[in-house]
């Protein structure tokens, strides 16, 4: 499972049993951190997430700020809250990524808003799966 921790909306993405695709995505609509959570953990016990991994936002040259400690604090409590091992993932652009796919395909306004983050997480997600592979 792909994580991109935002304050108002997370990012969600769940790979198929292979761990081969990125398959359902969703978003969590919360500014409350602890509903948030609750709702994460829902879904990765549906979904029988064996790794939660977390989008580490880190600065381009490479050094992290106040958002990426909040970001391993988030990642700390959903691992302890759902009993799955969390791990963090560089997320440089992926934010930036998920825009530009998201133009490519005329998503805009509020349709662009409620799915950036779902695919920013995927974008976690296949960097993570791919890096198994290597």
């Amino acid at each position: 499972m792909g994580i991109d921790y935002g304050d108002a909306r997370t990012g969600v993405a769940v790979s198929d049993l292979l761990c081969s695709i990125v398959g359902a995505t969703a978003v969590v609509k919360s500014r409350n951190k602890e509903k948030a959570i609750a709702d994460i953990v829902a879904l990765a016990r549906e979904k029988d997430v064996g790794t939660i991994v977390v989008g580490l936002p880190r600065n381009m040259d490479g050094s992290e700020g106040v958002r990426a400690q909040l970001c391993r604090e988030f990642a700390a409590e959903l691992e302890a809250a759902a009993g799955i091992p969390a791990v963090m993932w560089d997320e440089r652009r992926t934010t930036v990524e998920a825009h530009n796919i998201l133009s490519q395909h005329n998503y805009h306004g509020q349709k662009r808003k409620d799915t950036v983050d779902a695919v920013a997480a995927s974008l976690i997600l296949e960097g993570y799966l791919a890096s198994l592979k290597r």
